[in-house]
């Protein structure tokens, strides 16, 4: 069976170079001139520099060409998503669709599996989540994801598919709860973030890290989830890498608002939009998700770092 990655991005060049390594993969680029550059060079210059492109990895920017796969990775923002699977959709029936992307579109509220089966009803539809950063996935440096699918038998078969030297893939039909685990973890990181760019320390980290994750529990089993999946690598897992490093750029978003400094507008930050949609699902189903709303506050100027402090530290004391 035949792969296709959608997205030249860091993330999406990273799984073409790992699915490389089990046999020829097109990586397809939006921009042709990035297209011809990567072709010419070996290497994804803009967005993942020093990482070699295999010669098993074709690029083009001819995207019928790279729809004849049989499955296809769509490594393309949560918030365009819709819009590209609708815009083409002929090209894109009829082969197995694994979404990439993590966030909760912002109009909708929904999931990338949701948005895919809105516009695909009949296709065959996985979710690919988990602690991955694109620089480490290029290196060869190994870990484990989540990859989620109602469908046992098709799970079964990307499982076997899309696992590499690099990349141990587990799966689970809980795909509510992978959708949100790997979604919220970036609201979580934002502001954890602004907690050190604050410089509050690493002990307001770890408890605001605790209480986020009762947060994302608290979204996922209202929205039907299983319990088990927030503690796996979609939801936890997911947590702890993103909450940690400044190659998160969720994380780099809250350090920038914790200094009081400007960030790149142009860096897709997918919390941003996520922390919006999640709030306002919160509100409409009477949840109590305080970092989520305190996160939305930051990210609108309406609160300070010191009086997002206030707030949380004088909510009312009750049992863990």
């Amino acid at each position: 069976m035949s792969v296709s990655v959608l997205g030249s991005g860091a993330f999406g060049t990273a799984l073409a170079i790992s699915l490389a390594g089990n046999g020829p993969v097109t990586l397809w680029a939006r921009d042709a001139d990035q297209a011809r550059d990567m072709r010419a060079t070996r290497r994804n210059t803009r967005r993942l520099p020093g990482a070699d492109l295999p010669e098993t990895l074709t690029v083009t920017s001819d995207l019928e060409r790279a729809t004849q796969a049989d499955t296809i990775l769509l490594s393309v923002p949560m918030q365009t998503l819709r819009d590209f699977v609708f815009t083409h959709a002929d090209l894109l029936r009829n082969r197995a669709l694994v979404a990439c992307c993590k966030g909760i579109e912002l109009e909708t509220g929904q999931g990338p599996l949701a948005v895919l089966h809105a516009c695909l009803p009949k296709a065959r539809t996985a979710l690919l989540t988990g602690p991955s950063f694109a620089a480490d996935i290029a290196k060869g440096l190994p870990t484990a994801l989540t990859l989620a699918c109602r469908d046992p038998e098709t799970g079964a078969q990307l499982q076997q598919q899309l696992t590499t030297k690099n990349l141990r893939l587990y799966r689970t039909t809980d795909t509510n709860g992978a959708e949100i685990g790997g979604a919220l973890k970036n609201v979580m990181a934002i502001a954890c973030g602004a907690v050190i760019g604050a410089g509050l320390g690493d002990s307001a980290r770890a408890a605001l890290m605790t209480r986020g994750y009762a947060e994302m529990q608290r979204m996922a089993l209202a929205s039907g989830a299983q319990p088990d999946t927030l503690a796996g690598l979609s939801g936890f897992g997911d947590l702890t890498l993103t909450c940690s490093s400044e190659l998160s750029r969720n994380y780099r978003l809250g350090l920038a608002i914790g200094r009081n400094e400007t960030f790149d507008p142009s860096i897709t930050v997918e919390g941003a939009a996520t922390a919006r949609a999640v709030h306002a699902e919160a509100q409409t189903r009477n949840l109590d998700m305080p970092i989520t709303a305190i996160v939305v506050a930051l990210l609108d100027q309406r609160l300070t770092i010191a009086d997002a402090t206030a707030q949380l530290l004088a909510r009312p004391l009750k049992e863990e």
